[in-house]
Order: structure tokens, then C-alpha cells, then sequence
């Protein structure tokens, strides 16, 4: 089994008995379900799942599906649905519409409503916000299909998958170099979840789905238009992409990656001969060897021409780690001098610039909203920002952020001191004060540098 795959099961799990079915809560119907799913797939890797479509709506996936997407929030489509008005009407008859919408195979998903989000290099990104039912049907898919996946996925791959994080690839990374293997070509992949081909993602599916009605709500989704500024476009003609925003969209930008997995970890490919290890996030990923030649980097890109991907050439690039660092998934990797030891060196993870000047961004915009508010209020609101923050980039025996936390606190201290002793803030308690130190001791905002868990620069040299 591979680790970190969808359901942890340990042989012992397997011989015990079942309740019976009328016994269970959702949660374990659910489990037992994905957990069969999950051993299926995986004990017989070439078999096709051709019943799959009548799961989707049974009840308990439906409630499930709707607690996860309302868990994670999100804006209204283009519907404008709330979650307030979906319950202020009844939940379960707005599960019932959805059971009897599938069941009888008569939904449809509404158009997707594309906003742009603005990026660190400046540029926008699309995001596509499906309506409130279509993320619950898409999550009930997805809960029912991941499962059959995640029993092929390799270890490699991180990336929106159930128990593994940026953490885990960052790590992995860190043991890699740790091995030699410090020549790292850093790819990056232009316009990915907008440039996968609808053609060959769904063949890519039936390689494990061959029930017709998933793939043709797959389909479905694939094929929804898209509305921008009143203007629609998109829709049966599209052949590409699968909108980043939707629920089901990572797991589908998951599947189609894969191959270019398998192909990599291939024990009889060259690149397996060669000692070269990917990592990936999605679609951000890293090949790793002691040596790196060019033929291979060519030969990637052709498997990437023939997968319809391409390569951003201009960010994409070989580097030797020992001699510049390089960026991946917010953290900036290098191979430094240890202040303590001399004539040592370690593998020095940590907050990219970028991460610190886009914290620093939010927490400005964060204030300009709520810098009138009292001072429990202030904490409250910037005290998520900060823990999120922090809590990505600690990991253990990983990274070393105590010199970014140090100039976390003395940002703060200098910009909370600057905004309170402004003229219009004469009216509040902390005017004049030392507001850092005041929301910390008093109202309890988090101090970057004083909060638990850090790891001190120099310990695990290698």
C-alpha cells in the first residue's frame, strides 16, 4: 500500500467484524464504502469500476458532500445561493431536489460564474465559482471516485490529496537533496488546469471508470460555459480545461498527471536509470538527480507535447541547489553556511520572499478595514492570518523560520505603532501606546517569534 493513500488500514482492520449496515452512522457508511472501493482498486490494479454512477446520490454521500462544501465556504455562483438561504429554506429538501435531479438523470450544472484573482508576479488567474448544488454534486462525485485513484497514485505526488500537504512535498524534497540529488530542473507548466484536453482526461478515466453516466457528469462539468461580466462562452465546443474553483477540479488535474508519474517512476525508463525523482504539488513539480541531462529535460517535455501540456520556458529552469537557491510552493530552498559550526553547511528551508511580501500585503489590507474596530476585535481578525501563516511554513526538523519570524515581530511592532499614532486614531485606547506589545499582553495577538514550536536554525546539519 502506498503511504498516505485515502484509507490508513492495517491488516488487523480488515478481519474485524462489521456492524450490520442499519447500525452504522453516515460517517461509517461512508468510510466502509470508500474503504471498499480503496482495496478493490488497489488489490486488482486493472480493473474497471462499471456500477459507480448510484452511489453518488445515496443520502448519506449527499449530507456528506454538503458539509464539506459548506465547511469550506466559498462564494455564491451564479445562481447567487447562499448556504444562510439553503437552510433558511430546509437543507433536506435541497439534497431531495438534488438525489431526484441525478437519480433520474435530468441535472444539469449551471453555468460557472470566472472571477480573476490577482497573483504575486503581478498577472491574474481565472477562478471559476460553481453554484452551491453543482459543488455538492461535484464533491459527492469526487467522494465516491478518489478513493478508486488515490489506490494508484504514486508517493511522489502531494497535491489535493487526502492526508498529504505541501508539507509533505516540501519534506521530501529536503530528503532528496539530502541524498545528493542536488541538480533540480524546476518546471512550471503554462496555463495547466485551463489547457487540460477534455479527450484525453476522460480516457485517462476509463482507465479505471467505465460506469457511462460518472464519466458523462464528468463531462458534464467539463463542458459547463463559463459567464464573465454578463458574457457567456465555453460550453459543448469547449475541449479544454476544467475550471480552477471547482470541486472536482484538482482531482481530475490529479488523474491526468499521473501518467506523467508513472512514466517517471518507472523502474525500466530512463529517467528511473538515471536516479531522477519527481515531486509534485498539482500541477508544480520538481525533477531531482545527482545529474540532470539535457536529452532528459527534452524527452519531458515531448511526454508533456503528447499529454497537449506545455512547458513555461521561461520559468522553467536547471538548477545546481548547492550553488543558487530555488522556490517551491512558497518556500525558498538553499544550501547555506551554519553561523554555529564553522565550515558546515545545511539545507536552509524557509519563507520565500515573496510568501513574507504577501503576508505583509494582507495584513495591511486587513487593517485598512479594521483599524477602528477595538483592539479585541483587531486581534481577532489578524490573529487567523498570522497562525495560518506561521503554521504552513513550521514544519519539523524541516524548515528554519526563526529569523523570518524575528522580522515578523519587528514588522508589526513598527507597523501597528505607525497606524494607532496616526492623527485619525486619536480617539483609540492604544494611540500613542505601544500598540504591539499592548494587543499582545492584553488582547492576546499572536508574537511571531515567542509562539511554540520552532525549530532552531542550525539543529539537523547535513
Amino acid at each position: 500500500m502506498k503511504d498516505g493513500n485515502q484509507q490508513n488500514i492495517r491488516p488487523e482492520e480488515q478481519h474485524q467484524p462489521q456492524k450490520k449496515r442499519k447500525d452504522m452512522s453516515s460517517g461509517e457508511r461512508l468510510q466502509l464504502l470508500q474503504r471498499k472501493l480503496y482495496l478493490k482498486a488497489q488489490q486488482e490494479p486493472d480493473y474497471k469500476f462499471y456500477i459507480l454512477y448510484d452511489k453518488v446520490f445515496l443520502p448519506y454521500i449527499l449530507q456528506e458532500a454538503y458539509r464539506l462544501v459548506k465547511q469550506s465556504d466559498g462564494s455564491p455562483g451564479i445562481d447567487g445561493q447562499t448556504f444562510s438561504e439553503i437552510e433558511r429554506e430546509g437543507v433536506g429538501d435541497f439534497l431531495e431536489n438534488l438525489k431526484e435531479e441525478l437519480r433520474t438523470r435530468t441535472y444539469r450544472p449551471s453555468p460557472v460564474k470566472r472571477v480573476w484573482i490577482e497573483k504575486d508576479d503581478g498577472g491574474e488567474r481565472p477562478l471559476g465559482i460553481p453554484t452551491i448544488k453543482d459543488r455538492v454534486a461535484q464533491m459527492a462525485c469526487k467522494i465516491v471516485i478518489e478513493p478508486i485513484f488515490e489506490a494508484d497514485f504514486e508517493d511522489s505526488s502531494h497535491g489535493f490529496r487526502p492526508k498529504r500537504s505541501a508539507h509533505d512535498a516540501i519534506r521530501q524534497i529536503k530528503e532528496h537533496l539530502q541524498s545528493g540529488k542536488t541538480t533540480v530542473y524546476d518546471a512550471d507548466l503554462s496555463k495547466y488546469f485551463d489547457t487540460i484536453p477534455h479527450k484525453k482526461l476522460l480516457k485517462t478515466l476509463r482507465l479505471r471508470i467505465t460506469d457511462p453516466r460518472v464519466l458523462h457528469l464528468i463531462k458534464l462539468w467539463l463542458k459547463a460555459p463559463v459567464v464573465e461580466d454578463g458574457k457567456t462562452t465555453g460550453g459543448k465546443k469547449n475541449k479544454v480545461g476544467t475550471p480552477q474553483g471547482g470541486v472536482i477540479s484538482p482531482l481530475l488535474a490529479n488523474i491526468y498527471l499521473h501518467l506523467l508519474d508513472r512514466i517517471v517512476n518507472n523502474p525500466h525508463n530512463r529517467f528511473a536509470k538515471a536516479g531522477i525523482k519527481i515531486v509534485r504539488y498539482a500541477d508544480d513539480f520538481v525533477l531531482m538527480g545527482r545529474y540532470i541531462s539535457n536529452s532528459l529535460i527534452t524527452e519531458l517535455k515531448g511526454i508533456l507535447e503528447r499529454m497537449e501540456l506545455r512547458v513555461n520556458e521561461t520559468k522553467s529552469k536547471v538548477v545546481q541547489a548547492r550553488q543558487q537557491p530555488f522556490d517551491f510552493l512558497g518556500f525558498t530552498i538553499r544550501y547555506d553556511k551554519c553561523i554555529f559550526r564553522e565550515g558546515r553547511r545545511f539545507w536552509n528551508i524557509k519563507p520565500s520572499d515573496k510568501s513574507c511580501k504577501r503576508l505583509r500585503r494582507n495584513i495591511n489590507a486587513k487593517l485598512k478595514v479594521i483599524g477602528h474596530y477595538p483592539p479585541e476585535m483587531v486581534v481577532k481578525e489578524l490573529n487567523p492570518l498570522l497562525r495560518g501563516w506561521l503554521n504552513y511554513f513550521h514544519i519539523e526538523k524541516v524548515s528554519y523560520t526563526q529569523i523570518v519570524r524575528k522580522k515578523l515581530q519587528w514588522y508589526l511592532r513598527e507597523r501597528l505603532y505607525r497606524y494607532y499614532n496616526r492623527k485619525s486614531q486619536r480617539k483609540t485606547s492604544l494611540h500613542g501606546q505601544r500598540a504591539f506589545e499592548r494587543l499582545v499582553n492584553d488582547f492576546g495577538l499572536i508574537n511571531p517569534f515567542k509562539s511554540s514550536g520552532l525549530v532552531p536554525l542550525g539543529n539537523n546539519l547535513r
